[in-house]
């Protein structure tokens, strides 16, 4: 496994890395992050700027990529909860560097693009950002999941083209890290609603549901869990990109903060996977809520299993689809990063299909009110070396 051993902090833990990471040292950084109404990034971002400037780092060049979104639609007090966040991440990050904003869904001609399109092109836009930066932090607080898993995994390929070297992790010492303001409780809150008909692959991860000579393979799909959700799994298995025969393992929180959530998620999902879809329950799998590189390597463990017993069988897609909170998703982008074949003749494929919704709803106050708990994964850089 690429992250046996990991570097993941919370807290006071995550401002005592930053201490050491940056601590007396030129630092060229890309700094990535949404422009969306989630005022928890804000968070994430006051930390990590105050550290940088306490640790003695000579800032040689600092850009935040400010990610706006065209595509959903908003009440009025969220859009202007959006318009404030924005404003506010940009002056605080002006302290130590210029900031640039890119518009996912219009084209350069302001026509609408589709879902995957606009997804793919603005991941191109970002990875041509990246040159010379001996840092790249990644944001994951106010962009949606889908989104952020993009540009983490086409970043991990960008820094690692051979995961089977033995300094893979070094990434030429570039220090990649993924910021998360961690409130499951605030997740479960958000509604999303009105799911595109469209299908949204993350780039990278779409021949195992696209290309014609796999069609014939088994598919075994993870759906990662998460309240509020029940409309897009269902726009997902109404599509073509999960067959009736499919094997269903879904994915759960536990250990969590909230003892029961995992009893209540069942409860919620009852109707399309158990009553229609007869999913035996020895199919779940139970994932840490808190720890990503846990849910990493449990999910992981679970795609090498299937991979190994279904050879006899010809081959094998293997699916994820995350509804669960952050730091999950993020174990699930790990695992499908490292899954993904290099090999284009390899007896297996990994993908990750999306039902991405329209429309948000949540209680600008309860956004606000929210405490987070700042986390980051160090994926890459010095400390792998």
């Amino acid at each position: 496994m690429l992250w046996d051993q990991y570097v993941f902090r919370r807290g006071a833990d995550a401002n005592d890395l930053w201490d050491r990471l940056f601590e007396d040292r030129p630092i060229r950084l890309l700094y990535i992050a949404g422009g969306g109404f989630d005022v928890r990034a804000q968070s994430v971002m006051r930390e990590c700027v105050n550290s940088i400037r306490d640790s003695g780092a000579v800032v040689e060049e600092a850009k935040l990529l400010l990610i706006d979104f065209a595509n959903y639609t908003l009440d009025e007090d969220l859009e202007e909860l959006t318009r404030q966040n924005g404003e506010e991440l940009s002056a605080l990050f002006s302290g130590i560097g210029s900031v640039e904003k890119l518009t996912l869904g219009v084209s350069e001609d302001g026509d609408e693009l589709s879902a995957s399109s606009a997804l793919r092109m603005g991941t191109d836009k970002v990875l041509k950002m990246v040159s010379n930066q001996t840092d790249i932090i990644l944001d994951a607080s106010s962009l949606p999941r889908v989104v952020y898993l993009a540009l983490m995994t086409s970043l991990l390929n960008r820094l690692i083209p051979d995961k089977t070297a033995g300094d893979a992790l070094y990434a030429g010492g570039v220090n990649f890290q993924v910021l998360v303001a961690e409130d499951a409780g605030l997740d479960g809150l958000i509604m999303a609603e009105d799911p595109s008909s469209e299908i949204v692959l993350v780039p990278g991860f779409s021949g195992a549901m696209q290309a014609e000579s796999v069609q014939d393979w088994p598919l075994v799909w993870f759906p990662i869990l998460g309240e509020h959700r029940v409309q897009q799994l269902q726009q997902i298995m109404r599509s073509d990109a999960i067959p009736g025969d499919a094997e269903i393992c879904p994915v759960l929180p536990h250990p969590s903060r909230d003892p029961r959530r995992a009893d209540r998620l069942l409860l919620e999902y009852r109707s399309p996977l158990f009553d229609s879809r007869r999913t035996p329950t020895s199919n779940i799998l139970y994932v840490h809520e808190s720890q990503p590189f846990e849910a990493y390597r449990q999910l992981f463990g679970a795609m090498s299993r299937y991979r190994d017993s279904m050879v006899v069988l010809g081959g094998c897609r293997l699916v994820i689809t995350p509804f669960g909170s952050k730091l999950i998703t993020l174990g699930a982008g790990l695992a499908c990063f490292e899954m993904r074949p290099q090999d284009l003749g390899a007896q297996y494929g990994v993908a990750i299909p999306h039902a991405e919704p329209t429309r948000y709803v949540v209680n600008p106050q309860t956004v606000r009110d929210s405490r987070p708990e700042v986390c980051s994964l160090l994926l890459t850089g010095e400390a792998y070396k």
